[in-house]
């Protein structure tokens, strides 16, 4: 695999967020609350560590009928180990989620 240069602050940001409720299926908007980041930034960075193979995702059908499904993300093992690395260099913190939000 080819190296990747250091993550930004906002990617490490996020993958603290995922890292707190590692095995947990966690909306973009759950994140994007968590971190603070804007959907402008947020997405986009879910798109690059989904590219890379370090994040998964699914859809899950709305139980509001007339919605739409809303995407669902989680860290795959490969950026769990990556997530791991940046997250304790750069001795981000996070916040777990409110237990009622995941």
């Amino acid at each position: 695999m080819a190296p990747f240069r250091a993550p930004s602050a906002q990617t490490v940001m996020l993958l603290a967020a995922l890292m707190s409720q590692r095995t947990q299926w966690l909306h973009g908007y759950d994140l994007s609350e968590q971190t603070g980041l804007p959907s402008g930034t947020l997405y986009p960075i879910l798109m690059r560590l989904s590219d890379r193979g370090m994040v998964e995702s699914k859809w899950e059908p709305s139980p509001h009928q007339g919605r739409p499904p809303r995407k669902l993300y989680r860290l795959t093992a490969e950026g769990a180990a990556y997530a791991t690395e940046h997250v304790r260099a750069s001795q981000v913190k996070w916040r777990p989620l409110s237990p009622g939000r995941a």
